[in-house]
């Protein structure tokens, strides 16, 4: 094992590369696989999260390949806009963080290659489809259950994870009244009518916490925390810089709690908590075989998310935080389930053990270290400076 830090930053950096050179091509039209065995379809969410990494890696290869991806989705994206779950196929519709994630992607693969008309014509029908998704037609966007990365977690209504990826790429193509209109949605949205619970809040901006809500519709609303959206929150600015301190100093004191009654044995936040038990208004029978807790999308942590929350910290401006988070998130990705490797990057990990759980070499564990890498080494957040002074 290399003796300094430095050296195993870079040892993992070189790593992530491999791994995203290894999945370039798979049985599908010589499309990205999503992870090194398992999984060789190329999915649309995985493929545009990973470009973040792509996009920063410095190689050629994978910027070209990350073009390849994105024009391959536009040519199947729907007679109306929308772009497909894979991005070969179709006829695979009906997530509601695809078309988002493509927006997002496209926005940053234009900076990158300095073509800003790229894509014009799906880009154009895609912020349409978006501009459809909002019920009260305010911009906001809603969704179904389990229709974005969260296929077994239930996002019902208005889901921070998708307008916080709306939010951003609002701001990346200059739709800035568009963008504050849905910064005040989300920070003042409230719950009108109906019968508030004890475990019912008002809105996605929580009174008394410095997070915000998972999702939220009318009377019915989830306060679990949710770490991608809460650290793209962060990211894109749409936190302000004192609510973004008190967010990660709550989350740190959190897992230290988590840690304490042994459902966390990493130095690295689940994705989301508090996990749903048995016996909570939000459990669902069928989390008991695939959603346990501490597992899955019930509190397991996740190495592309936890990229994404070293991201918030260097955007934060919490740096020390952000380098000790990326040495244990190095640590974490070594270990593979199943393939003889130095570096596994498998896809989740079980809270209560650390114990690698989801598929080997993972297309968007390793783009994502790559994304974490390079905000921590560079001291900025590539692609999102922008977003977070547009505010």
């Amino acid at each position: 094992m290399p003796d300094t830090e430095a050296d195993r930053f870079t040892e993992a950096r070189a790593a992530a590369v491999e791994v995203l050179l290894h999945n370039r091509k798979g049985p599908h039209r010589g499309l990205p696989r999503t992870a090194g065995w398992g999984y060789p379809e190329p999915y649309t969410r995985d493929l545009m999260i990973a470009s973040l990494g792509a996009l920063v890696s410095g190689s050629d290869i994978l910027v070209n390949t990350q073009r390849l991806v994105l024009e391959t989705a536009a040519k199947h994206q729907s007679p109306r806009g929308h772009i497909p779950s894979l991005i070969d196929d179709s006829d695979d519709r009906g997530a509601s963080d695809t078309t988002p994630l493509f927006l997002l992607a496209t926005a940053i693969f234009r900076e990158v290659s300095g073509d800003h008309q790229f894509l014009k014509e799906a880009v154009e029908k895609a912020l349409c489809w978006m501009d459809y998704q909002s019920p009260d037609d305010r911009v906001i966007v809603s969704q179904l259950p389990t229709s974005d990365w969260r296929d077994e977690q239930w996002v019902l209504g208005y889901g921070l994870f998708v307008n916080t990826i709306v939010y951003s790429y609002l701001r990346m193509y200059d739709r800035d009244m568009e963008a504050e209109t849905l910064l005040g949605l989300m920070t003042r949205f409230t719950v009108r009518g109906g019968v508030q619970h004890r475990h019912v809040h008002e809105g996605l901006r929580l009174p008394g916490k410095p997070y915000y809500a998972m999702w939220s519709y009318k009377i019915y609303s989830s306060e679990r925390f949710d770490l991608l959206g809460n650290s793209l929150a962060i990211l894109a600015g749409m936190a302000s810089p004192s609510r973004a301190d008190n967010m990660i100093t709550w989350v740190e004191h959190e897992c230290d709690g988590l840690k304490r009654q042994g459902d966390l044995v990493v130095d690295l936040p689940p994705n989301f908590f508090p996990f749903v038990r048995e016996g909570d208004p939000d459990w669902l029978p069928r989390y008991q075989k695939y959603n346990r807790p501490g597992e899955y999308h019930n509190g397991g942590v996740w190495p592309f998310v936890c990229g994404f929350y070293i991201a918030a910290l260097v955007a934060a401006g919490r740096h020390k935080l952000a380098a000790r988070k990326l040495e244990a998130l190095t640590e974490l990705v070594r270990p593979a389930r199943e393939a003889d490797v130095t570096f596994g990057f498998n896809e989740w990990f079980k809270a209560q053990d650390g114990r690698p759980m989801g598929q080997d070499w993972q297309t968007w564990s390793a783009a994502m270290y790559l994304y974490a890498a390079e905000c921590v080494q560079s001291g900025r957040t590539p692609f999102f400076e922008d977003v977070r002074k547009a505010r």
